[in-house]
């Protein structure tokens, strides 16, 4: 019988994972490296791994061991770069096979040509696509044509194709007695001041078993799936979004998988928009990683897809203001300080801070970009960088020169304040929406709440145009 290395990379299941299928029927060695570099630096300094993602990744492979454990199998996990780590063992167990998950973007391509490189050449090399909903083989041969716009390529899409079937999960693997399967570290290894935030919309927990937990409770238990449409804008709470998210980006989770609850929930409960619109988020994460397959490197640069020059004037102190939460802006500094103790931020409040930094601070997208990679609990590289460039105005996007208009943002997203007041404590006693815009009230209304501009909450950095439409003898 052929041994085999099966090589985990951002694919931490056993459903659906058609490398574990065609590894069943043979010797089989699963693998895991945690690699140093993810413990890196960024181009601008950044943790490239922050404390959140450590945690969730930790907590993942915890699982998947145990996930592999109940079905005969183990988990090796190497503490080496993976072009030393996989060669070295694939000697030790004498493998003449490898499968793994393709990956699109720069520094993973890197990864899989020196691990190829390093393997004796009586190794067979089995490389697979598994990260999307739509498999990259069922594409339609004209699909490059439609990666301009998200419209285009989610018509031709669903027209064209149709999503493959889950795959089975092995009920049995054949995998040798491990003496030294390589401890997974505690998170005080990389992180010594970790705290649990109480005011986090949710407890992430990392791995399969918790992520087909969430999905069955959101769909499921809690019924959420039906309002999905119209809560999926939301800020506060658990359920207003499905939060997939960060078991998508580790896979945990198949998106298939997540389809096919989809539609055993639109045969058993209800079919209407927000079923479907959860589909359209899938396509959505499905754009962004084609995208990047199509145009390289591009993504990491700061002309972004366009290819056009970007002036950018923004400063140090002001990035770092953005960073911290502490703009002035409530909105923005909430949506900020929610990220950084938690590593979690809705949909609505990544594209409203980065809107902010780009278009009002004028900081480069880039520096913005590699600050969400380190903190980001659901980070995935694909769909990071092309929000970004989505945003920045740089990217895949119909509309010129984007602009989020932070105030009217607020306003609708946030009419009485509570998200604001729920992450700027300094600012609570302010009444509704007056929260917004503390530098437009009276010095009588500030005193009256303990503020004092300046002091106990940030002076705005700037004042977007929006603000100015507002008449401040009006606001008290």
């Amino acid at each position: 019988m052929q041994t085999a290395i099966l090589w985990y990379r951002n694919d931490l299941r056993i459903h659906d994972h058609e490398p574990l299928v065609n590894c069943s029927n043979k010797i089989v060695i699963p693998v895991y490296c945690l690699d140093p570099s993810l413990h890196g630096k960024t181009s601008f300094g950044f943790p490239k791994t922050g404390v959140h993602r450590t945690k969730f990744i930790l907590e993942s492979l915890h699982d998947l061991r145990q996930s592999l454990q109940n079905i005969g199998g183990h988990l090796i996990v190497c503490h080496d770069n993976p072009a030393v780590a996989i060669p070295q063992l694939a000697k030790k167990f004498k493998a003449k096979e490898i499968h793994f998950h393709d990956e699109v973007t720069h520094e993973e391509i890197v990864c899989e040509k020196q691990v190829i490189a390093a393997l004796d050449d009586s190794v067979k090399v089995f490389r697979y696509w598994g990260s999307t909903l739509m498999h990259d083989d069922d594409l339609p041969h004209d699909i490059d044509h439609c990666l301009n716009t998200f419209s285009k390529f989610r018509n031709r899409v669903e027209k064209k194709c149709s999503v493959r079937k889950t795959l089975p999960t092995p009920k049995k693997l054949n995998t040798p007695q491990i003496d030294s399967p390589g401890d997974i570290p505690t998170l005080e290894a990389f992180f010594a001041d970790y705290r649990v935030e109480p005011r986090s919309v949710l407890s992430f927990t990392g791995g399969e078993s918790a992520g087909q937990e969430r999905v069955r409770q959101y769909l499921w238990e809690e019924d959420c799936l039906k309002e999905y449409f119209n809560t999926r804008n939301g800020l506060l709470g658990a359920n207003y979004s499905s939060k997939f998210s960060a078991w998508l980006s580790l896979g945990c989770v198949s998106p298939r998988w997540i389809y096919e609850e989809v539609k055993k929930y639109e045969q058993r409960r209800h079919k209407n928009k927000s079923t479907y619109w959860l589909i359209f988020e899938l396509l959505w994460r499905d754009f962004f990683r084609f995208v990047a397959d199509d145009v390289g490197n591009q993504i990491f640069s700061p002309e972004g897809m366009r290819n056009e020059p970007v002036s950018w004037q923004g400063n140090e102190d002001a990035f770092v203001a953005w960073q911290e939460g502490q703009t002035g802006i409530p909105f923005i500094d909430a949506n900020m300080r929610e990220l950084n103790a938690t590593g979690f931020m809705s949909n609505r409040g990544r594209q409203n801070v980065a809107s902010f930094l780009t278009k009002d601070l004028k900081v480069n997208w880039l520096r913005g970009a590699e600050y969400f990679e380190s903190m980001l609990i659901d980070y995935d590289v694909c769909s990071n960088y092309g929000n970004w460039c989505y945003v920045a105005g740089v990217g895949n996007d119909p509309r010129e020169n984007r602009y989020f208009n932070v105030l009217k943002q607020a306003l609708s997203y946030d009419p009485q304040g509570d998200y604001v007041r729920h992450w700027l404590p300094e600012l609570a006693a302010l009444p509704g929406k007056s929260i917004h815009y503390p530098f437009f009230l009276s010095q009588k209304t500030l005193r009256e709440a303990n503020i004092q501009l300046g002091h106990s909450y940030a002076n705005p950095l700037i004042v977007p145009r929006s603000f100015h439409k507002l008449k401040p003898h009006n606001l008290d």
